[in-house]
């Protein structure tokens, strides 16, 4: 079983307009609310790639409420502290003329001593009967920056796998826990660096001195430009087909999903990115993030191209 791991759940509101002008009144064409936060759109590629999966993490009030019950209706198991507050909403503005989108993170509820020590405890639980944890997202209000990487030291005692995908201080301290799998991005990367790498080169060897940190698996993602990976010491890079994207939030999510999904069967390394890349381009053919259509992601399958380098 896989288990993801979200702090920040959150409702993903995306509303569709016109023509989006700040300052402006709008009218909503179309509106859509899916269960959201980076570990619950793991969860659902996860379940529609045909995995079992559970999702756990902290969620408040009737959004919570809303986030669970979409969930299970998919048929993701669920094991959530319950909080005080709201759950967060993440609203995501989509110009319906140009294709471009705005995004605006809600805050969540925030979280106290006794919350953080019950979620400590149900990742050591559900981690005992995992083979995969996947830690995804941004830390809530009234968590230390330290947590991810205390999860990662429990999730690791039990034998599972870890897998972190995050940025800014709580990658930081990630790090000094040794996940088994990192996602950064190439916004996280750069500023893990402090400088943009120029080029294929570069990224490969940000990606390196990420590895010799004791990462035993890190993957760059890079937008339309694919990814670039280190899998147990060998270096990648994964092209993925030519698209016109629809809607790109979610895509480094359903990357993530891909790996932990055909690690958990075994499949070879590149066989892994290949599922990986496919997921993340058919997450941006999908109006909505965590989803894909099953016919485009077997379609790209065969278009995916894999470099060692």
């Amino acid at each position: 079983m896989i288990t993801t791991v979200t702090l920040h759940a959150a409702i993903d509101r995306t509303i569709y307009v016109d023509q989006f002008e700040a300052g402006h009144v709008h009218r909503v064409a179309r509106q859509i609310d899916e269960p959201g936060g980076k570990g619950i759109n793991v969860a659902k590629v996860i379940r529609q790639l045909g995995g079992q999966v559970t999702t756990t993490g902290i969620i408040a009030g009737n959004n919570g409420a809303f986030i669970e019950n979409s969930l299970a209706e998919r048929g993701i198991r669920t094991d959530f502290i319950q909080a005080a507050g709201e759950s967060r909403v993440c609203l995501n503005i989509l110009d319906d003329s140009s294709g471009s989108s705005t995004e605006l993170l809600g805050q969540g509820p925030a979280i106290s001593e006794a919350d953080i020590e019950a979620i400590k405890e149900k990742v050591h639980g559900l981690a005992s009967q995992s083979s995969t944890v996947v830690i995804s997202g941004s830390l809530p209000p009234g968590t230390p920056d330290t947590l991810y990487a205390e999860l990662i030291r429990i999730v690791r005692s039990t034998g599972a796998r870890s897998f972190l995908d995050t940025g800014g201080t709580a990658f930081r301290a990630g790090l000094t826990a040794s996940p088994d799998f990192l996602k950064p991005n190439e916004q996280e990367l750069t500023e893990w660096l402090g400088r943009r790498p120029r080029d294929v080169r570069e990224w490969t060897r940000s990606a390196q001195m990420l590895a010799d940190l004791g990462v035993d698996e890190v993957c760059v993602t890079l937008g339309s430009q694919g990814a670039l990976a280190i899998l147990s010491g060998v270096a990648y890079r994964v092209k993925p087909p030519t698209i016109q994207p629809v809607n790109t939030v979610g895509c480094g999510d359903a990357f993530v999903a891909g790996m932990a999904y055909a690690g958990e069967r075994g499949d070879s390394a590149e066989s892994r990115l290949r599922t990986a890349v496919s997921a993340a381009t058919a997450n941006a053919m999908s109006s909505t993030a965590g989803d894909m259509d099953s016919r485009l992601f077997e379609e790209y399958e065969q278009l995916v191209q894999i470099l060692p380098l």
